[in-house]
């Protein structure tokens, strides 16, 4: 089953049950999956429908610090219960272990020693942890191995 299948899948159920959290989250990802696709002029691949739907949650927690920080706990909490949701349709996220075992594999195979090779590094190990890490954990490691 497609992702867009499963989430009108998802959509009637949290219809049925009332759901209004749930309900706008799916509506959200479909209609951000639907945009991406019309612009793109064609089906998306798996690895492009990981991408819409990481961006989504990076949106949503670049709100919730947001949140956070204005002192808005109404607005962080329905934030946080919505990262989860978005986060049930992503594959299971790579812990900073499993992170760093392939940064270290990824300096090895280009020979990075220093800040210099960053680059090198990163264009390495993105397409590895797509859609299973979050960025700027990667951005960390990678930035204190090569210092």
């Amino acid at each position: 089953m497609s992702l867009l299948e499963q989430l009108s899948s998802d959509l009637k159920t949290a219809m049925k049950a009332k759901d209004k959290l749930r309900l706008a989250v799916i509506r959200s990802l479909k209609t951000a999956l639907t945009n991406t696709k019309i612009s793109a002029g064609q089906d998306l691949s798996s690895d492009e429908e990981l991408s819409v739907l990481s961006s989504q949650l990076k949106q949503r927690k670049d709100s919730l610090a947001e949140f956070e920080k204005g002192d808005r706990a109404d607005l962080a909490e329905q934030t946080k219960a919505e990262i989860e949701i978005v986060q049930a349709y992503l594959p299971e996220q790579l812990d900073e272990a499993a992170v760093v075992t392939i940064v270290d594999e990824a300096m090895q195979a280009t020979g990075a020693t220093s800040k210099a090779d960053f680059g090198k590094v990163m264009q390495y190990v993105m397409p590895k942890v797509k859609g299973r890490a979050d960025g700027a954990m990667v951005n960390q490691v990678v930035k204190s191995k090569l210092s």
